[in-house]
């Protein structure tokens, strides 16, 4: 339901609440218990006119609160802005430890088979899940109120000193500002918690990952499931200058489409594939289909999500704010013969509504780094070591390649993904670097190459995983605008996509640390690191002998994945440098007691009253419809024969055929010849309708402009006989004696 009122409150949403129980009253099903607003949580006076609409009970949106806390940073571009926003999301929610443990273990799996990764800690794994997988296969609940309290108390008081504060010593938070807004919210803290014995998680179905197979869950705590119907609410309507009537019909038609994908949603994943075969969100067509299908396959082929039921009068869109205001709707003509106006909107793009569901919960953050490898070890037992031991050049001299030199007894070296064998990168990446002047390679300098490539690990070596960018319904662009190139050339990639090519660039980096000026023309940073490593690629594919027994992958870049990449390096490095010195308040985001088990989805429907009727023809023969075909001929003549008296058999008799589908113009055309016809049978002469000529009329007499009242036009000089006092033969006469007749 979406309405469009002039008020809030119980004064103007009180007929939408009103209509809304009533259909629960026709559906007879029970009324919604429990309702997340983001106002109006009704602690301060313990009356909430929002849960009054419904009869239950109102609980604030997490998220909201949080953004008030976000209204006492000095600025959200400081550094520690987002460790602060994910230690108060820690201090609200915490994880299920039994699905924290399963992900953990599936991500581990999974770099082990994608990424080569071995032994890999538990810090390193959990910094590597991403937040759409914790929100997919995680589930959460509060803290409590007291706990959550006390914890914000520590987190407050932690980023309010010196450890708050950035390199320019720039604090993160507004002292006043922010201890005035903690006043003012700490009551809302037992709004936000869960309800008792209320499942919040469904299990919608499975995915694996690394071998492993996790749940995915989809929660129903706050407004998540209408973030993105808010966000895509203005995409329903083309424009923004639709009058009222067609604003309704895009709204009302935008609406239909979110429930249908919301009830297929809902729906197991097995019934959802079988029942989303038809494109369409047409109730007739659907209903139609069903007819025909039913008929000649014996079932129906569609069913619908979402069951159209009757309409009983409620007010949708733009007729509960046009009842407000006392407005009248515009009544649409339903005349078939009525001529059709122009568009409703002259140009429409071809884009997408954005009507799938972007249901992304802004209050996950991924757990710390520490508390979660210091949780999964408690639970799981000891975790394998991260780091070996530096070998013994005993040990490192047996375990070479057949090339050697000094540089093999060098420490073990950790790359910036906590993966051991980084020396041999850096070694054969500063190798490429020296080779982005030459215009070839030598033999030599092949072989070396060659050497250097063979002592990188077997994770360095084997074939890179790209990030997907694949979708099965394209509909723009805007996905490869970053990385496409220029005409003739592919996408572009991220340098730490592969540790060699981060290398490459980080060496690059440091020989251009700014700006210069080439035979008189100043080149950024990135378009010379960009020409270096363009010529290092070029270089190294232009050699067959080192692409034949090599597997150096050098992809493309482009100045913006460069700059982009290391801007956002630089500042990881700086937020790590700062949260060094800050003592963040121990939040454990994993629960010690599990949570409720999740429920399933059900194609069980509650009911929706009324179902809605539809008024289509339906065909009475059995089998398929032959509407649209010629009749069929006439039976032969048969021999004369004595004629019988036989009763009319009921069992024989054939049923008449439905009247054939006509379309509107063939239809309005044979009715005016009949009409016609009817008309010459009883005499009556037709008028017929002559287009009476249009003449331009004078300005001064008023009068058609023609020569029988005496006008006449001569050289783009219009004359008036009446108005000049002459006739038009005296004018013309005239003007021909003084050389003015042009013709």
């Amino acid at each position: 339901m979406s309405v469009l009122t002039g008020s809030e409150g119980s004064e103007g949403l009180g007929t939408m609440g009103a209509g809304l129980m009533g259909r629960y009253r026709v559906a007879e099903v029970p009324p919604p218990g429990l309702m997340y607003v983001d106002r109006d949580c009704g602690n301060r006076d313990g009356v909430s006119q929002t849960a009054a609409l419904s009869g239950g009970t109102s609980w604030f949106v997490t998220w909201h609160l949080m953004r008030r806390f976000a209204c006492g940073v000095t600025s959200e571009s400081h550094e520690l802005y987002p460790t602060f926003m994910r230690q108060l999301s820690h201090c609200i929610f915490e994880v299920d430890s039994g699905d924290a443990r399963r992900l953990t273990e599936a991500k581990r799996s999974d770099l082990g088979r994608k990424h080569g990764m071995v032994d890999v800690s538990d810090a390193e794994v959990v910094r590597r899940i991403s937040k759409e997988e914790w929100r997919l296969h995680c589930r959460r609940r509060t803290r409590g109120a007291e706990n959550t309290a006390l914890l914000i108390q520590n987190l407050l008081d932690t980023f309010s000193g010196p450890a708050g504060r950035n390199t320019l010593n720039i604090p993160l938070l507004d002292d006043l500002r922010i201890q005035d807004i903690w006043d003012t919210q700490r009551r809302h803290l037992s709004c936000i918690q869960d309800p008792p014995g209320v499942q919040l998680y469904t299990q919608t179905g499975t995915l694996t990952k690394g071998g492993i197979s996790l749940p995915v869950y989809r929660c129903a705590r706050g407004s998540t499931s209408l973030e993105s119907f808010h966000l895509h609410l203005d995409r329903f309507i083309p424009g923004t200058s639709a009058s009222a009537r067609y604003f309704q019909a895009f709204l009302v038609d935008g609406v239909v489409r979110w429930n249908e994908d919301r009830a297929a949603a809902a729906a197991p994943a097995d019934a959802a594939d079988t029942r989303t075969s038809l494109h369409s969100y047409s109730g007739h067509l659907k209903h139609a289909l069903n007819q025909k299908s039913q008929r000649v396959l014996g079932h129906q082929m569609v069913e619908d999500f979402t069951k159209p039921a009757a309409y009983t009068g409620e007010l949708i869109g733009l007729e509960y704010l046009f009842r407000q205001t006392g407005s009248v709707f515009e009544e649409i003509n339903m005349d078939p013969d009525a001529p059709d106006e122009g568009a409703a909107v002259s140009t429409l793009e071809d884009e997408d509504e954005g009507i799938q569901s972007d249901e992304e919960d802004p209050t996950i953050f991924p757990p710390d780094s520490s508390s979660s490898s210091s949780m999964a070890a408690s639970q799981s037992g000891p975790a394998p070591k991260s780091e070996s031991p530096p070998p013994s050049l005993e040990g490192s001299g047996s375990q070479a390649p057949p090339l050697q030199d000094s540089s093999d007894s060098e420490e073990e070296i950790q790359g910036p993904d906590g993966q051991p064998g980084y020396q041999h990168v850096l070694k054969l990446a500063k190798a490429l670097v020296e080779v982005r002047s030459l215009n070839g390679l030598s033999e030599r300098r092949v072989d070396r190459l060659i050497s250097l490539w063979q002592r990188l690990s077997e994770r360095d070596k084997q074939r890179l995983a790209y990030p997907s960018r694949f979708q099965e319904r394209q509909v723009k662009g805007h996905k490869y605008h970053l990385c496409i190139l220029g005409v003739n050339s592919g996408p572009a990639n991220w340098p730490d996509t592969s540790r060699l090519v981060e290398a490459i660039c980080s060496q690059l980096c440091r020989l251009h640390p700014a700006a210069t000026r080439v035979r008189g023309v100043m080149r950024t940073r990135w378009s010379l690191i960009h020409a270096d490593y363009v010529s290092v690629r070029e270089t190294v594919l232009a050699s067959p002998r080192l692409m034949a027994q090599t597997t150096i992958q050098l992809f493309e870049l482009n100045q913006r994945t460069i700059s982009q990449w290391f801007t956002r390096r630089q500042k990881e490095w700086e937020r790590s440098v700062l949260e060094q010195g800050v003592s963040i308040v121990p939040a454990p985001a994993v629960a010690e007691q599990p949570l409720l088990p999740a429920k399933e989805l059900s194609l069980v429907r509650v009911g929706q009253g009324q179902p809605f009727a539809y008024n289509l023809p339906e065909e009475q023969q059995p089998g398929p419809s032959n509407s649209g075909l010629p009749p069929p001929p006439p039976p032969p003549p048969t021999a004369p024969t004595t004629q019988m008296s036989i009763l009319p058999s009921t069992s024989s008799a054939q049923l008449p055929r439905p009247p054939p589908v006509v379309p509107r113009t063939t239809a309005y055309r044979r009715r005016k010849a009949a009409e016609a016809a009817t008309a010459e049978a009883e005499g009556v002469v037709p008028k017929v309708k002559r287009k009476q000529p249009q003449h331009y009329l004078c300005g001064k007499c008023n009068q058609p402009k023609r020569l029988d009242t005496g006008h006449t036009r001569i050289g783009g000089v219009s004359y008036c006989a009446t108005f000049g006092g002459k006739s038009v033969e005296e004018w013309r006469k005239e003007v021909k004696d003084k050389g003015g007749d042009q013709k």
